[in-house]
């Protein structure tokens, strides 16, 4: 009787898990859960009707855009999509299965139905152990299969609950593939006749299973390459947005890496959106610093400023516990949600150059590439990333050099030392320049307006020589973007000039692409071609559209302080030359450069041949090296032009300018304007010391 007793509660916990329930989430601390199932309304009464009730139940279809909802009896289409069968019920995972003695059935007794359940204990623990699946380890599992078709066999074979530990042992087998092995694999995968099944069951088991494999899950699909916008991946991401509030530490982890591997959508907004609240609630109980970092990486660029600097703050909190590795992940982290936290990134760059030896090659692009995005601007970090790969060149691939000097260039720092050695390595072996790299040299060099002077002409005739070998298949942009370099180190080599102004390339330029930029690199080759000592002397045939005009407006300081120095009707303002150069003001003097003559709106366009024509450039940070006084390849060939149309050039820094009282204003300008020495070779000739 006892038995007996004992097996009738016992079944009947099993047919309550078929009763709707209600489920009710306690949040714990940073969203440490424990699911809590509570039934409602439930009688013993109405056993085997909610039993009925429960096999027609709604089931709901997540799509990206609506939902769905299909009952027991009806049929639905889709369209745009293909037929996916899902079960309407789902039979408990558990090891023990119902028992009836078929022997006494059912009957009806003053309309009420009597079970009579009969037990064997002997029965039942064979049928336990027959039934009960074994449990199975990803780790172990990644471990036995080849592939990812092993895994699938696996799971049609026998499979077992939860399904997400077959996504993440393929997710683990194919981390350990070539990217063409992966590709093959992925192939075989989706063409598996088990692969559309193991999508059901998760789809099934989803709301079930643990929070984190739910996650583990997701992060396994989408890295496998599983498109977002199907039915598996839309409803994984909306039962981990139901069950947010279960998210722990580990989890939260998880869930950000995932966030930032997928595209934008209406359910992943929704769910970055809910992280954000969670995070902004718990932040300060987030205890791993990898955790911090992947949660601020994840949330995003137009997340809320107050949220970001609460995580600003949090991380300076946590600095002494930064490990090298986390220091140097910083930048990238806050490159991706768009926040320049000065303070942080000083600190970390101590660190950075405090371990720069050994430091690998994509972490050293990462920073900088970080620091571009955020326009920070660290000298010092600079200097020592670039004293470190000068000091071991040797170890280091030619392209892994000419990347980092891209961004250098792109953050306008020049380092003399670096850029010299790259320079004797292609004296030395031009050989490992292609034509992307030749373009790329090119503009590095002349942007920063850097050469050797011992190797200037051995560079450009390398150059120069390995441009002339591709240009049977080189594209009409790059030849543009290469010969244009070339123009601004005051270098002209024939041929690669000779075929860029034939007619039907310059109507290509002036057609497609980006038709501003290259209607103005034209104009430098045609002034450079008209200006400068070249052995080109051909006309170039061929009439350009005009450059659009910029509005100048000269800086009024300058202007007062000129006004105070030399008075009314001693200067002009917004001067237009020819071949499209503007100067900020003009000054005309004595050949001795002794006296300021007064002009007349005549000469301020005619120059006399008894005077020296000055002209006052106020220029900004950009058109100079990163703190510097080195300019940059535009404004020396613009210096090294108006010296041939015979001007005397004076440069006036307008952030010096702005940091100045007038009195030192006026100084400055009576010293530069009534000075005796010409402006240093190394500004115009764009020479270094050899």
């Amino acid at each position: 009787m006892n038995n007996r007793a004992t097996s009738f509660l016992w079944n009947l916990r099993q047919f309550s898990t078929l009763i709707p329930t209600s489920r009710t989430v306690r949040l714990y601390p940073l969203g440490f859960c424990g699911p809590k199932n509570v039934y409602s309304n439930w009688n013993p009464r109405n056993l085997l009707n909610n039993f009925d009730n429960r096999m027609q139940a709604p089931v709901r279809y997540l799509f990206q855009d609506a939902l769905i909802f299909k009952s027991g009896d009806d049929d639905f289409q889709t369209k745009g999509m293909s037929t996916v069968t899902v079960l309407t019920f789902c039979r408990p995972f558990c090891p023990r299965r119902l028992s009836f003695d078929l022997e006494h059935s059912p009957v009806s007794d003053n309309g009420l139905k009597k079970i009579k359940l009969h037990h064997d204990a002997s029965n039942e623990d064979v049928l336990t152990k027959e039934t009960k699946p074994t449990p199975i380890n990803f780790r172990k599992l990644s471990q036995e299969c080849n592939s990812l078709s092993d895994v699938l066999d696996a799971f049609s074979e026998a499979p077992t609950f939860p399904s997400s530990n077959y996504f993440s042992a393929m997710w683990t087998i194919a981390k350990r593939m070539s990217e063409d092995q992966k590709r093959f694999e992925k192939q075989l995968m989706f063409n598996h006749p088990a692969f559309t099944q193991l999508c059901e069951h998760m789809m099934r088991e989803a709301k079930i299973m643990h929070y984190d494999d739910v996650l583990f899950s997701l992060h396994a699909i989408v890295k496998l390459g599983i498109p977002q916008n199907t039915l598996l991946v839309q409803t994984l991401l909306r039962v981990v947005q139901e069950r947010i509030n279960e998210c722990d530490e580990k989890c939260l982890s998880v869930l950000s890496t995932v966030l930032e591997a997928m595209e934008p959508c209406k359910n992943v907004d929704v769910l970055r959106a809910g992280l954000r609240i969670l995070v902004d609630q718990h932040i300060w109980k987030i205890e791993r610093v990898f955790t911090l970092q992947a949660v601020m990486k994840c949330i995003g660029k137009d997340a809320p400023v107050a949220l970001k600097r609460k995580m600003e703050m949090k991380a300076l909190r946590e600095l002494d516990r930064f490990s090298i590795l986390n220091s140097q992940h910083m930048f990238e982290v806050l490159a991706a949600m768009n926040h320049r936290s000065i303070i942080l990134l000083n600190e970390c760059s101590k660190k950075v150059l405090g371990n720069i030896h050994g430091c690998p090659f994509r972490i050293l692009m990462r920073i900088l590439q970080s620091c571009k995005d955020l326009r920070y601007r660290n000298l010092d970090l600079f200097k020592g990333i670039a004293d470190y790969v000068a000091t071991t060149f040797d170890i280091w691939k030619s392209k892994q050099v000419l990347f980092l000097l891209i961004l250098f260039e792109n953050l306008g720092f020049r380092h003399t030392h670096l850029m010299d050695l790259f320079m004797k390595k292609v004296v030395d072996e031009p050989d490992f320049l292609n034509m992307q790299s030749v373009v790329s040299v090119l503009h590095v060099y002349s942007s920063l307006n850097h050469t050797y002077r011992c190797l200037t002409q051995e560079f450009l005739d390398a150059m120069a020589s390995a441009l002339t070998a591709y240009l049977h298949h080189i594209s009409s942009e790059n030849l543009l973007n290469a010969v244009y370099s070339f123009c601004l180190m005051n270098h002209f080599p024939l041929a690669p000039v000779n075929q860029l102004l034939q007619k039907d390339i310059v109507n290509e330029l002036l057609t497609s692409g980006d038709v501003e930029r290259n209607v103005r690199k034209l104009h430098v080759l045609t002034t450079c071609l008209q200006l400068d000592d070249t052995s080109y002397h051909k006309a170039t045939g061929f009439a350009l559209p005009p450059l659009p005009s910029t509005p100048s407006r000269p800086n009024a300081k300058v202007a007062e302080a000129l006004r105070s120095l030399l008075g009314e009707g001693c200067f002009s303002e917004n001067v237009q030359l020819p071949h499209n150069y503007h100067i900020d003001f003009e000054i005309r003097m004595d050949t001795n450069r002794s006296q300021v003559l007064p002009l007349s709106d005549v000469d301020a366009v005619t120059p006399a041949t008894d005077s020296q024509r000055v002209a006052v450039l106020c220029v900004p940070r950009s058109t100079y090296c990163l703190d510097s006084n080195h300019p940059r390849g535009l404004l020396a060939m613009k210096m090294r032009h108006l010296k041939i149309m015979g001007f005397y050039v004076i440069l006036v820094k307008n952030w010096e300018m702005e940091k100045l009282r007038m009195e030192d204003a006026v100084t400055f300008l009576k010293s530069e304007i009534y000075s005796t020495e010409d402006l240093p070779t190394a500004d115009v000739d764009f020479q270094s010391t050899c």
